[in-house]
């Protein structure tokens, strides 16, 4: 196929890839674009359990390309990626077709990590797309379809036990968002919900140990057991094997068999296998045999290359695999596609960590708001949705003005730091928990500034 040759190519529509390919087109670039993912939707994955327990419609998680990107000038191509020819400046595709490209933006993200555990691979359930998210629902619900139908008091139990393997955030949310709407999934079947078991397999003697949510590791504790069913917790548990219908751990050097029909692994990612395939020097790369970025997000070796996300690191500057990470690095890399293309020189990368946001079940939350304070149950559920919703590439007309005015309105003449509580739910009612979310850790933090003042 026969493509213009200055043209920049966007491989991969996470957050590092969408980002960079809607700043392009805000920025006016002068070059064509062509974003290239396999999926048709993109997947807005820190609120895919929202999607995967009903909070939150198709529309606003998992939106299509086509709609994100109408109107942009962007070239939406749905295709595989067969293999990355940087020395010929080429894309080659499942399809057949190949691109030439002037720039190229590797935004290929990370895969699920299976470390070798056999039968991990085959048997256990990620949680990584929308697919991902189906798949499981549909089997959780013919487990306990099952369940209500059989006399068997062991089986019914393999039905009702799930297991989450890891307890880094992904596996905390997981098991959190699970203990709490499967009892009631069950209940309305007409079974005892007390019988549903969340059982999480954590590697090390502490949840969250090392993640960037490790500050909130108290306030999880607490608030997993305040689920619907209490999370069972087994710690310094190594997953050994995961078969149909049990999955085996070893602690204190005894293997053990636990028995369950749903296993669900959020144990750790896994460099993309195209990233690992890149003509890349091992001394380029880092101890995840990412490629290293110059703080310019430019490819040691291939300057014409930029790379962000979960599937490059920064030379000298470690930064966690997150969602805020990720757009902040594609609105990085578009301002510096936009400089090459005037002849311009390009300009390191700034990444704003500004806290962090934990589910810890239905309409629960755990938030780090800039390190500055910390906020737990319903108000941290509204800021986290607050949050992300502004996050969201959706065209979302005057927004800005739309919040300020609902700052003045709602707060500036409703709300006092006496009664924030009773007045954060009034202005929900009013308003809507997404932008209340936002506004309320706007005034949290304003409260919070002007009490350190006095």
């Amino acid at each position: 196929m026969n493509s213009p040759v200055y043209q920049t190519v966007i491989v991969g529509g996470g957050f590092t890839g969408l980002f960079t390919a809607l700043h392009l087109a805000h920025e006016h670039y002068p070059r064509s674009v062509i974003l290239i993912d396999k999926n048709e939707r993109f997947c807005f994955k820190p609120l895919l359990y929202e999607y995967f327990d009903g909070e939150m419609d198709s529309f606003q998680v998992v939106p299509h390309f086509s709609e994100l990107l109408k109107g942009s000038g962007v070239i939406f191509v749905q295709d595989t990626v067969q293999s990355i020819d940087l020395h010929q400046r080429q894309v080659e595709l499942a399809s057949g077709n190949s691109y030439k490209y002037s720039n190229l933006v590797l935004a290929l993200g990370s895969v699920t990590g299976y470390h070798h555990v056999e039968g991990a691979n085959v048997n256990a359930f990620p949680f990584w797309t929308q697919a991902d998210a189906i798949a499981l629902d549909r089997h959780l619900r013919d487990c306990l379809q099952k369940a209500i139908q059989t006399e068997d008091v062991e089986q019914r139990r393999k039905l009702l036990t799930v297991v989450v393997v890891g307890g880094g955030a992904s596996g905390v949310e997981m098991a959190a968002t699970l203990a709490d709407f499967l009892p009631h999934w069950y209940g309305a079947l007409g079974g005892n919900s007390a019988e549903i078991r969340v059982i999480l397999l954590n590697h090390g003697q502490k949840i969250l140990d090392g993640d960037i949510n490790d500050p909130l590791r108290p306030i999880a504790e607490t608030e997993l057991q305040k689920r619907t069913v209490k999370i069972a917790i087994i710690k310094e548990a190594e997953a050994t094997a995961v078969h149909p219908h049990a999955i085996e751990y070893k602690r204190n050097n005894e293997v053990t068999t636990l028995p369950t029909h749903t296993t669900i692994w959020t144990a750790g990612t896994s460099t993309h296998p195209l990233i690992q395939d890149l003509p890349i020097p091992q001394e380029h790369r880092d101890h995840h045999n990412r490629p290293l970025v110059t703080p310019t997000m430019q490819l040691l070796d291939f300057p014409e290359v930029f790379a962000g996300g979960d599937c490059a690191a920064v030379q000298d500057n470690s930064l966690p695999p997150t969602a805020q990470v990720a757009y902040q690095e594609g609105a990085n890399i578009a301002r510096n596609l936009k400089a090459l293309a005037l002849g311009e020189d390009c300009k390191p990368s700034q990444v704003d960590i500004r806290g962090t946001l934990l589910k810890l079940g239905v309409n629960d939350a755990a938030a780090n708001l800039f390190n500055v304070f910390e906020v737990a149950g319903e108000p941290a559920h509204l800021i986290r949705q607050g949050t992300y919703l502004t996050l969201l590439p959706t065209p979302i007309h005057d927004f800005k003005a739309t919040t300020e005015w609902l700052d003045e309105e709602v707060f500036h003449h409703h709300l006092d730091s006496h009664d924030v509580g009773q007045k954060v739910v009034q202005a929900v009612e009013l308003v809507g928990a997404g932008v209340v979310g936002v506004l309320v850790a706007r005034k949290l933090l304003k409260m919070l500034g002007d009490e350190e003042k006095r």
